[in-house]
């Protein structure tokens, strides 16, 4: 055995078998394996590493690169899932954010309608005061010119009345009011002379017929407009400085005699209403 082992050490390799390199080591083909053995361990006759080992630590670093390069590749998809994450809770803030913004300029634009319809209803009472006051201008204006033209054509009469009060037989006042235009029509068609019969009357006869009335609440209203305009078709009525009402009849009746008796001179003064017919032929 010594003898064999020795011819082993002793022996030589081949050119193609035996290389060196750099490090001078020599590549030896050991059973079905190559390996790397240094001068000094082909030297002593001994091999460091086997095949196997070779083998399991080739197996080895595979495992651990694998291991490595896969903890590689799985901690930038956890950070692209965070990635991913944080935008998407960024737009659900944005999309409350917006939310809530709609809602703030929902309800300002309900407070601003809001406004608005109060002040067009504001306007709307302005315009409507403004229209009552323009009547109640109209109206006190009618009057002024009313009683401007009442106090000259009753200055007019106070001088006539000093001068000469009317010679008359009897003056004959019919009670009215502003709802008895058909009663004063159904006096017109029966026994009260209307147009010039009653001025005929007057100065021929000396008998005067007459409708006594005052003026309205309002005076220059659509009540005494309306005596106004039959005043001028007819000329039958004496007015007086009265405001009209149910409980001011006693009132009416000395406002009556007071004026009668300074325009005209007569024997006789009759009060009657405006439901009574007279019989002057008897």
């Amino acid at each position: 055995m010594k003898n064999i082992a020795k011819a082993e050490k002793n022996r030589v390799l081949p050119a193609d078998e035996k290389k060196l390199n750099s490090g001078g080591r020599v590549w030896v083909p050991v059973s079905s394996s190559a390996l790397w053995i240094p001068n000094s361990k082909m030297r002593s006759g001994k091999l460091a590493v086997s095949g196997k080992t070779i083998m399991l630590l080739c197996i080895t670093s595979f495992l651990g690169g694998s291991l490595f390069s896969r903890r590689i590749w799985t901690q930038p998809n956890s950070e692209m899932d965070t990635d991913l994450v944080i935008p998407t809770m960024s737009n659900n803030e944005k999309l409350r954010t917006i939310s809530r913004e709609c809602d703030l300029k929902c309800k300002l634009a309900e407070r601003n309608s809001g406004d608005i319809m109060e002040e067009v209803i504001k306007t709307h009472q302005v315009i409507q005061s403004l229209d009552k006051s323009i009547s109640t201008l109209e109206m006190e204006l009618e009057i002024a010119q009313k009683r401007q033209i009442d106090s000259q054509n009753s200055k007019l009469d106070r001088a006539s009345n000093h001068r000469s009060p009317n010679k008359a037989f009897i003056v004959i006042g019919i009670n009215t009011a502003f709802i008895s235009r058909k009663r004063r029509d159904s006096l017109r068609e029966t026994w009260m002379p209307k147009g010039d019969k009653i001025r005929k009357l007057d100065k021929e006869n000396g008998i005067v017929v007459r409708f006594v009335i005052g003026h309205s609440a309002t005076p220059g209203g659509v009540l005494d407009r309306a005596i106004d305009s039959e005043d001028a078709q007819y000329k039958d009525f004496l007015r007086l400085d009265h405001v009209e009402g149910y409980h001011e009849l006693s009132t009416k009746t000395r406002l009556y005699f007071a004026k009668v008796v300074s325009i005209w001179d007569t024997d006789f003064y009759v009060k009657v209403d405006d439901d009574v017919h007279l019989n002057l032929g008897a």
